[in-house]
């Protein structure tokens, strides 16, 4: 059993999945184990819908038309990252791309190898299980706050059960065709897709270890 630490600092997100089935049970346990997250006043906004098997690949195959034709693209429910990136963002963001690319063999001239590999996401980087979570559009941002929280723990309590995870963003690009898909109501927002599996340790994607700062960077103490 890995301890809390462990658990933490060994955890990455997995671009690179094994077929191997994952049992309903043990998506259960990691889900039970993960609401045990703290949300304002006990109020647990998050709402979680897995996906498996023919379910699954009915989102993909609604995603990846819409992301091949350009037809499905939509303006976010909710801005996800800046509008204009500067520094430090910028530079932390363009090293993770171009180190991601550089295992896969993709230059920067190569934008069809850039495309292939952003339509992977889509597939759930062909891992077993597929989730995607979502939150009432009338909640703020306390709730937002308490649903990452909520998906930290989803992801640790993956390498918990020897399975690991990669949080992606990607699908709240295509919301509209992920409530079609799943038949949710409009008042759902689509925070993000999550992939869920064992890892595929051969794939050289998977070799991607990102930088942190360290605590002096980030931290400024108060008092003796």
């Amino acid at each position: 059993m890995i301890t809390v630490d462990e658990a933490i600092t060994g955890r990455r997100s997995v671009r690179a999945f094994l077929p191997d089935p994952v049992s309903r049970e043990t998506v259960e346990h990691i889900l039970a184990v993960a609401s045990r997250a703290p949300s304002g006043t006990n109020t647990q906004p998050w709402k979680a819908h897995v996906l498996t098997g023919a379910a699954k690949q009915r989102l993909t195959d609604a995603v990846l038309d819409a992301f091949h034709n350009n037809s499905g693209e939509h303006d976010h429910e909710r801005l996800y990252y800046m509008t204009e990136w500067r520094e430090p963002y910028i530079s932390r963001r363009r090293k993770v791309g171009w180190d991601m690319y550089g295992l896969v063999g993709i230059t920067k001239d190569n934008r069809q190898g850039m495309i292939e590999q952003t339509g992977r996401n889509y597939k759930f980087f062909d891992a077993p299980v597929g989730m995607i979570f979502t939150i009432d559009q009338d909640m703020h941002w306390g709730s937002w706050l308490d649903c990452g929280m909520f998906l930290e723990n989803v992801m640790l309590a993956a390498r918990g059960q020897g399975l690991e995870t990669c949080p992606q963003a990607a699908f709240a690009n295509y919301h509209k065709v992920v409530r079609q898909v799943l038949e949710l109501p409009d008042s759902d927002a689509i925070i993000c897709g999550m992939s869920l599996g064992k890892e595929d340790k051969s794939a050289a994607i998977n070799e991607l270890v990102t930088v942190r700062e360290p605590v002096e960077a980030f931290t400024t103490f108060h008092g003796d």
